[in-house]
């Protein structure tokens, strides 16, 4: 499995979302490597890691990354996750495998109509973004249509870069597994806790402005697991390490000192 290392302490493992890679994770990476060694890994089908047979599910990146830990000696680490990610550390906790966590915006809590919202969605924008394809790094460089194609992402689009905004977009263009796990997740089992230990910190992060996994959704991330505390991002998105870089960099270095 790919992975970047950055800066010197104890170790924290960064786990992106859905079509996106280790670069979700730039605007938060240098100021949490001023007291952790921070591990971002690229999930298989993502980034630099290739696929594997089970890639396809949920399930199966749950797989690979509890033998990720077990083959890089890393069972116990302190974990942080986004979207996709935040519901692989969540269910990680459960089976007791990792250490303090910290899930932003998780996914796995959407019930009924919010299903088929997520799906129809994020189907229709990576439609899209695949016919745009050859076009990113030049669309990216408008701020009118960065704030167009990632508004059911980002609170403040316009604000991003563009080179990152072209990274995160053609991430999901790239992904092979992309509409298969998009499937898996919006018709699969909704995600169960609650967190195996209690005596490890675990935060839930969620965006006040999440238009993808909706703030609703919060309540029922927390009635699963008892044991965490919820953390509001104000005036974020479905990203808070992107919306609100300082404040999300605050959240995860003390959940996990």
């Amino acid at each position: 499995m790919h992975q970047i290392t950055r800066g010197s302490g104890k170790p924290l493992l960064l786990i992106h979302g859905l079509g996106s890679s280790w670069h979700s994770w730039q605007p938060i990476l240098d100021g949490l490597a001023v007291e952790r060694t921070v591990i971002a890994i690229d999930l298989p089908g993502h980034g630099a890691t290739p696929a594997e047979q089970d890639s396809v599910s949920f399930e199966g990146l749950v797989g690979s990354v509890e033998r990720y830990l077990v083959t890089k000696d890393l069972v116990g680490i302190d974990v942080v996750g986004s979207s996709m990610g935040a519901r692989i550390v969540l269910e990680l906790a459960r089976r007791g495998k990792v250490g303090n966590v910290v899930a932003l915006d998780p996914g796995g809590f959407w019930r009924g109509w919010e299903r088929s919202f997520f799906r129809t969605t994020i189907s229709l924008s990576a439609q899209l973004l695949r016919v745009l394809r050859s076009r990113l790094p030049a669309i990216s460089r408008s701020a009118v249509a960065r704030t167009a194609l990632l508004a059911q992402l980002s609170a403040k689009p316009s604000a991003l870069s563009p080179e990152f905004v072209c990274t995160e977009l053609t991430g999901i263009t790239d992904t092979p597994t992309f509409d298969a796990l998009v499937r898996d997740l919006a018709h699969g089992a909704e995600q169960q806790g609650p967190a195996a230990d209690p005596t490890q910190r675990l935060i839930i992060g969620w965006g006040k402005h999440d238009r993808l996994c909706l703030a609703r959704q919060a309540g029922r991330a927390i009635a699963a697991f008892p044991s965490a505390t919820l953390h509001w991002f104000e005036h974020s998105g479905h990203f808070p390490m992107w919306d609100m870089p300082r404040e999300a960099t605050a959240v995860i270095l003390q959940a996990t000192r």
